[in-house]
C-alpha cells in the first residue's frame, strides 16, 4: 500500500492562530485537512462529499437529502458532551459531529493519543458511514419521514417557496431545475409505485456517487498532528476510491434563452415586497486571488451618498438593497441584485430597474478603480491577519466545504477571504455579464398586480411569467447605454471610506490567567460603567454594550410601540452614514426593550468613538419627517403582521414568556396600537425616553480604561439627562405557577394554510437564585436531550422540531419540550406525559457509570471556554444586563453539579418533572393550525369498502407479478374474503398476503420474506391513497400515565392576577466587590456557592 501523502504541512493562518495544520492524501485519494489545537475544549471532524441534489435521478427528487444514522453513534456523542449534523447542497453533502476534547473531568486533560479519547471513538464510528453504510429498513423509513417533515415544515417559509419558484422556472436540462428537498411523495410512494425497492435504490445511489476520492475529512483536536494522521490513515483506509471525477455541469446554463428576458410576478405568504434581478453569470473557481464579482456587488450593493440605494431610497422607493454573485455549481452561477421595496417602489419597479442599469453603465464608463481594490483588499487582510476562532463544528464543516475548491493547500485558510490582487481585465469581464438582453426579473408582493395564473409545483406559490414587455427591454437598454450627460446626476461612485482603521496594534501583555469578570469603574447615581481589558484573544477591537435605562419604553404597549418606531427611525437616518463603518468592520444596534434603549457597538476599536457619537448625536436631534416616518411605520406594520406567518416553533415562545411575566406584551398588542400613531407622537414621545435615564456600560477589547470612562461621559454629555433615581428602575419579575397546577392556553394560528401545530410543554422548577436546583434542572436537559430526540422525532415521528432542556426567565426557571407537529396539540401533549415517564423509569434503572457519564458530559459543556471576544463579551453583558453579575456561573454550575447524585435526581424527577406529581406545576401552550394536511387523491370521491377491498388486491396482483410471483387474481382475492380492508388493519392484510404466497403460490419463505418487506412500504403509500387510513398499533410506544385535568386559560388578566410574583433579581455578590483595582477571580464565591443562600 503506499504511503500517506503530505500534501501541506505550513498553512497561511490568521497572526494569533496558535493551531498546527497539515493537509494529507490517503492512498485511497481521500485528503484530509488535520488540525491540532491545544487550548481547544471541543473536538470535530466532518466529511464533505462532493455530491448534492444535482446528483438526484430524475424521478426521486431529495435523494441526497436523506442520510440516515444509527442512534448508538448519537448516543456515543451524547455521552461525551458532542452532537451531530449535516446538510445537502446543490453539489455537496456535508457531515459533522463535535465531543469533548478529552474524556476527563478536567476539559484541560490531555488526551495523549489514546485511542480512549472521545475523538478516537467517534471518528470509528463516523468513518463507517461511508466504509460501510447499512441503510437499514427501518432506519431509512423514520429518516424519510423526517425528510417529509422537514419538508412540511418549510411549506410556507418565503424562502423556501421563492427559492423554489426560481428553480421550478429555470431549464428542465439544467440540475438546477430539481425540487432538492424531497418529500415521501418522490422518495417514497411514486417509486413505491413504480415497483422500485427504495432500500436498494438508496444503495446504488451511494455505490454510485460516494468514493473517497471524492471526500474532503477536516479533523481537529487536541492530538498531535502525528497521531491524528494515523488515526485517519487506519480508520479511514477502507473506503472504496472509485477514482468519481468531479460533479461538473459546464456547457448548459440554468437559465436557457427561454427563460431569459421574462418577468415572474409571485405572491408571498409573508407581506413582502422584493425587486430581484438576475443575470447568468461566469464560474470563479478558480479566480480565488482576484475575486471581480466582488468590486461589482461592492459598488452596486453600496449604500452610502451616490449608490442606488441611497437614490431610490430618497425618492420613498426602497428600504434596502444587496447585490453578489450566487454561486450555482462548477461551470456557473449568477449575479443578483436583491430590492426590498416600499409601497410606493412597487408603482415604480420600472425606473428603479432602469436606475440599476443607468448605475452598472456609469461602472462600465470609468476603468475599474485600482484604489477602491486596494481598499477591499487592505479590509480583507485585516480582517484574516485578526480572525478569531469559531465553534470547532462551524470551523470543520465550513473547511470541508472549502477544500472542494481548486485552491491551493497552504491558503486552504485564507482561501476566498483575501482578495490578492487587482484585475483590471477580470473586472472588465466581470461587467460584461450585467447585459440589458441577459437578465430575468422576479417581483414579489402579496398584492400587485393581483392576477397571479398559475401554481408551483412544489409549494404552491402562486405567479405569472411573461416576456418582459418591449417598450420596458428598450427603455433598460437605453439605461444600459447611458452616459454622464443624459444619466441621472445624483448617481456616482462611493468616496474613499474613512472608517478603514489604520491603528491596528494591540497593547499586549503576559498574563497568568485572563480575568474572570469585567472591572467597575465608575458607580455612582447615574451610571455604572463595567470595563475590561481584553486579555484573552489580543485583537485590534472592541465592543460596547450601553443601556440607557428608563421605565418608560415598554411601560405599555404604545410606549413599546413608540420606542420602536424611534430606534428604527434613528437606523433609518444613519443608514448612509454607518454604511462605511459597516464595510470596514464596526457596527451597530440600536434596540428598545423593557428595561430601555440599548446601544451595541462593536467591531475594530480604532474609530468607534466616532460612530458612537455620531449614533448619539443622530438620537437627540432626530427629525422625525413625516414622509419617512410613513415608510418606516409601514415597514413595522409588515412585521409585526408578518409575525403570524413565522414556523409555530418560534411564536411559541413569546407567548410562554408573556404568561409568565408580570408585565409584558404580545404581538396584537403592538399591532393594535402602531395603526394610528403619527409623526407628531414620535416626535414628541422620545425627548422623554432621553430626559432622564440610568446609563450602564460594559466596554470590553482593545480599549483602556480611560477610553472605557470616555463612552458613558459622551453619553452624558451628548444627551445631557436627568438621573433616574434606582427607586424609579424597572424591576423584572416572573410570575409562579403555585405547586400542582396545570394550565393550557389556546392559540389559533394566523396563517390559515400552515398545517403545522406547536405545543411548548413548561415545567416550572424554582428560582434562579437556587443554585443546587439550577444544578440539577441542567443535568435534566443534558440527560434527556438524546432519549428525548430519539423517542419523541426518531422513533414516533411527532414532527421535525423537537426541543427539550432547560427555559430560563428573569428570575425563575424550568424544564420545557417544544414539538411542531401535524398531529393535535391533544396527542402531542400525551405523548410528552409519556415520554416523562418514560424517562423516569429509565433513571430509576440507569447505572451509576452511565449517570456519571451524564454529569461528566454536562461538566465538559459547562466548562466549555469562550472561543472569541464576542463570545465573552456577550456572556459579560448578559451577567449585567440581568442583573445578577455571576460573571463565573459555569464554575457555579460545576461546583453545584459534582454532588448530585443519581438519588437526588429521582427526588428531583419525581417532585417536578413526573406526570403524576401532585406537586409539579404546568404550563402549556398550544398553537393550534387552521388548516389540515391534504391526504392524497383528497379531490376524488372516497370508494366503498368493496371498491376498496377490489382495488387493493387489484394492486397487490400486481406487485406480486412484478417481483416474479405467478398470481392467481381469485384466490389471492379469497384469502381476503375475510379481512376489513377498509378499517386499515395492516396486520390482517399481511396476514392474508404472506398465506397466499406460502400456501397459494408455494414462494420460498426467504423469496417472500423480502417482497414482504418491500410490500409493507407498499401498503403505507396505497391504503392513503383508497381512502383508508391505517390502523395505528401502539403497543409499541411507552404508555401515557393518567394526568389530572387542565385548566384552560381563558382571561389572561385574571389568571396572572391570581398568581403569586417572583422577588426580582439579586447580585451574586456586593457590587464593591467588583470596584477593586485589581479583578477579582471570584474563585471564593465559587467554593462556596453551592451552600450560600444568598447566592
Amino acid at each position: 500500500m503506499s504511503p500517506i501523502e503530505r500534501v501541506a504541512d505550513e498553512l497561511e493562518k490568521p497572526a494569533l492562530d496558535d493551531r498546527s495544520y497539515r493537509v494529507i492524501r490517503l492512498p485511497n485519494k481521500l485528503e484530509a485537512l488535520l488540525v491540532h489545537d491545544p487550548e481547544t475544549d471541543k473536538a470535530s471532524a466532518a466529511v464533505n462529499v462532493n455530491v448534492g441534489s444535482f446528483s438526484d435521478a430524475d424521478d426521486m427528487p431529495g435523494m441526497a437529502h436523506a442520510y440516515p444514522v444509527e442512534n448508538d453513534y448519537n448516543q456515543y456523542l451524547s455521552a461525551h458532551s458532542g452532537y451531530s449534523n449535516a446538510y445537502t447542497s446543490s453539489t455537496e453533502t456535508n457531515y459533522f459531529f463535535e465531543v469533548a476534547a478529552s474524556s476527563s473531568r478536567d476539559p484541560d486533560a490531555s488526551t495523549n493519543g489514546s485511542v480512549d479519547s472521545p475523538l478516537h471513538g467517534a471518528l470509528d464510528r463516523f468513518a463507517q458511514f461511508f466504509i460501510a453504510p447499512l441503510f437499514l429498513s427501518s432506519t431509512l423509513d423514520r429518516e424519510l419521514k423526517a425528510v417529509d417533515s422537514e419538508n412540511k415544515k418549510n411549506l410556507q417559509s418565503d424562502t423556501w417557496r421563492l427559492n423554489q419558484l426560481k428553480k421550478s422556472l429555470s431549464s428542465p436540462k439544467h440540475p438546477y431545475h430539481h425540487f432538492s428537498t424531497g418529500n415521501l411523495q418522490t422518495l417514497r410512494d411514486e417509486p413505491t409505485k413504480r415497483g422500485v425497492n427504495i432500500r436498494e435504490e438508496f444503495i446504488q445511489f451511494h455505490h454510485k456517487n460516494y468514493s473517497a476520492n471524492r471526500m474532503k475529512l477536516v479533523v481537529l483536536g487536541r492530538e498531535k498532528l502525528d497521531e491524528l494522521e494515523a488515526w485517519v490513515g487506519t480508520l479511514f483506509a477502507g473506503v472504496v476510491n472509485k477514482d468519481l471525477p468531479q460533479n461538473r455541469w459546464d456547457g448548459i446554463e440554468p437559465f436557457s434563452n427561454k427563460e431569459l428576458l421574462t418577468q415572474i410576478f409571485a405572491k408571498p405568504v409573508m407581506d413582502t415586497r422584493l425587486l430581484d434581478i438576475y443575470f447568468p453569470y461566469q464560474d470563479e473557481e478558480k479566480m480565488y486571488e482576484t475575486q471581480p464579482s466582488r468590486y461589482l456587488s461592492h459598488l452596486i450593493g453600496h449604500e452610502g451618498p451616490g449608490s442606488v440605494l441611497a437614490y431610490i431610497k430618497a425618492k420613498g422607493w426602497a428600504n434596502g438593497l444587496s447585490a453578489g454573485v450566487a454561486p450555482v455549481c462548477p461551470g456557473s452561477a449568477f449575479f443578483t441584485i436583491s430590492i426590498k421595496l416600499t409601497e410606493d417602489g412597487l408603482k415604480h419597479f420600472r425606473e428603479i430597474v432602469e436606475i440599476v442599469f443607468q448605475y452598472i453603465s456609469l461602472i462600465k464608463e470609468h476603468d475599474p478603480q485600482q484604489w477602491i481594490v486596494d481598499e477591499m483588499k487592505g479590509m480583507t487582510e485585516v480582517d484574516f491577519r485578526f480572525r478569531q476562532k469559531s465553534p470547532a463544528t462551524t470551523f470543520t464543516s465550513k473547511l470541508s466545504s472549502i477544500m472542494q475548491q481548486a485552491l491551493p493547500r497552504d491558503w486552504l485558510l485564507s482561501g476566498t477571504s483575501v482578495i490578492r490582487k487587482f484585475d483590471s481585465q477580470g473586472i472588465t469581464k466581470a461587467l460584461s455579464y450585467l447585459r440589458p438582453d441577459k437578465y430575468r426579473l422576479t417581483l414579489v408582493s402579496q398584492k400587485f398586480p393581483g392576477d397571479w395564473d398559475q401554481q408551483e409545483k412544489w409549494y404552491g406559490t402562486e405567479y405569472r411569467v411573461e416576456a418582459i414587455p418591449s417598450d420596458f427591454q428598450a427603455a433598460v437598454r437605453k439605461a444600459a447605454e447611458s452616459t454622464a450627460r443624459d444619466r441621472i446626476s445624483e448617481l456616482h461612485l462611493p468616496h474613499k471610506n474613512e472608517f478603514i482603521p489604520t491603528k491596528l496594534t494591540v497593547d499586549k501583555k503576559d498574563v497568568t490567567e485572563p480575568a474572570k469578570n469585567p472591572q467597575l469603574i465608575r458607580n455612582d447615581e447615574a451610571v455604572r460603567t463595567w470595563w475590561k481589558k481584553d486579555d484573552r484573544f489580543w485583537v485590534p477591537k472592541a465592543n460596547a454594550y450601553i443601556t440607557l435605562r428608563n421605565p418608560l419604553a415598554k411601560a405599555t404597549p404604545e410606549t413599546a410601540v413608540k420606542s420602536n418606531l424611534y430606534c428604527e427611525l434613528v437606523k433609518d437616518a444613519l443608514e448612509e452614514y454607518s454604511y462605511d463603518a459597516e464595510i470596514a468592520g464596526l457596527e451597530y444596534q440600536l434596540s428598545s426593550y423593557a428595561m430601555g434603549i440599548d446601544i451595541d457597538i462593536g467591531g475594530y476599536s480604532d474609530k468607534l468613538a466616532v460612530l458612537l457619537e455620531k449614533v448619539l448625536v443622530s438620537m437627540r436631534d432626530l427629525e422625525v419627517k413625516p414622509d419617512r416616518f410613513n415608510i418606516v411605520k409601514e415597514r413595522v406594520i409588515r412585521g409585526l403582521r408578518n409575525w403570524d406567518f413565522q414556523q409555530p416553533y418560534r411564536q411559541v415562545g413569546d407567548f410562554t414568556r408573556w404568561l409568565s411575566s408580570e408585565k409584558g406584551w404580545i404581538n396584537e398588542q403592538y399591532l393594535a396600537e402602531v395603526e394610528p400613531l403619527t409623526a407628531e407622537d414620535v416626535s414628541s414621545f422620545y425627548p422623554l425616553l432621553l430626559r432622564q435615564m440610568h446609563v450602564e456600560c460594559l466596554a470590553h477589547g482593545n480599549i483602556h480604561k480611560q477610553d472605557a470612562l470616555g463612552i458613558t461621559d459622551l453619553v452624558e454629555s451628548t444627551l445631557r439627562p436627568r438621573t433616574l433615581p434606582k427607586s424609579q428602575w424597572q424591576i423584572r419579575r416572573n410570575l409562579l405557577l403555585p405547586p400542582g397546577s396545570d394550565f393550557t392556553y389556546r392559540h389559533t394560528l394566523g396563517d390559515k394554510a400552515n398545517v403545522n401545530h406547536c405545543i411548548e410543554y413548561y415545567l416550572y422548577v424554582g428560582s434562579l437564585a437556587d443554585l443546587a436546583l439550577r444544578a440539577k434542572l441542567l443535568l435534566l436537559a443534558q440527560m434527556t436531550e438524546e432519549i428525548g430526540f430519539d423517542q419523541l422525532r426518531t422513533k414516533e415521528q411527532l414532527g421535525y422540531i423537537v426541543f427539550t432542556g432547560a427555559k430560563f426567565g428573569a428570575t425563575i426557571m424550568g424544564y420545557r419540550v417544544i414539538i411542531q407537529s401535524e398531529k393535535e396539540t391533544s396527542y402531542l401533549e400525551e405523548r410528552v406525559n409519556a415520554f416523562l415517564a418514560l424517562f423516569a423509569s429509565r433513571l430509576d434503572s440507569m447505572s451509576e457509570e452511565a449517570f456519571e457519564g451524564h454529569k461528566k458530559s454536562l461538566i465538559n459543556k459547562r466548562l466549555e471556554k469562550v472561543k472569541n471576544l464576542d463570545q465573552e463579551s456577550e456572556r459579560f453583558w448578559s451577567q449585567i444586563s440581568s442583573e445578577r453579575f455571576s460573571f463565573v456561573q459555569n464554575e457555579i454550575d460545576v461546583a453545584n453539579l459534582k454532588p448530585v447524585t443519581k438519588q437526588d435526581m429521582i427526588e428531583f424527577c419525581n417532585h417536578y418533572i413526573h406526570p403524576t406529581s401532585p406537586a409539579r406545576a404546568k404550563l402549556s401552550v398550544h398553537m393550534i393550525a387552521q388548516a389540515t394536511p391534504k391526504p392524497a387523491n383528497s379531490d376524488d370521491k372516497k370508494p366503498s369498502a368493496a371498491d376498496q377491498k377490489t382495488q387493493l388486491v387489484a394492486l397487490l396482483g400486481e406487485y406480486l407479478t412484478s417481483v416474479g410471483i405467478s398470481t392467481d387474481q381469485e384466490q389471492l382475492t379469497r384469502r381476503f374474503e375475510s379481512v376489513d380492508v377498509s378499517s386499515g388493519d395492516v396486520a390482517a392484510i399481511v396476514t392474508a398476503i404472506s398465506t397466499y404466497m406460502k400456501e397459494d403460490a408455494k414462494v420460498p419463505d426467504e423469496h417472500a420474506a423480502a417482497v414482504m418487506e418491500q410490500g409493507q412500504q407498499i401498503l403505507a403509500t396505497v391504503l392513503p391513497q383508497l381512502g383508508i387510513e391505517i390502523k395505528v398499533e401502539e403497543t409499541d410506544l411507552p404508555p401515557a400515565p393518567k394526568v389530572k385535568e387542565t385548566t384552560y386559560i381563558q382571561d389572561v388578566h385574571a389568571y396572572k392576577a391570581a398568581l403569586a410574583m417572583s422577588a426580582g433579581p439579586r447580585p451574586v455578590r456586593e457590587l464593591s466587590d467588583f470596584e477593586e483595582t485589581e479583578v477579582k477571580t471570584e474563585s471564593s464565591a465559587v467554593d462556596s456557592s453551592h451552600t450560600d443562600s444568598k447566592l
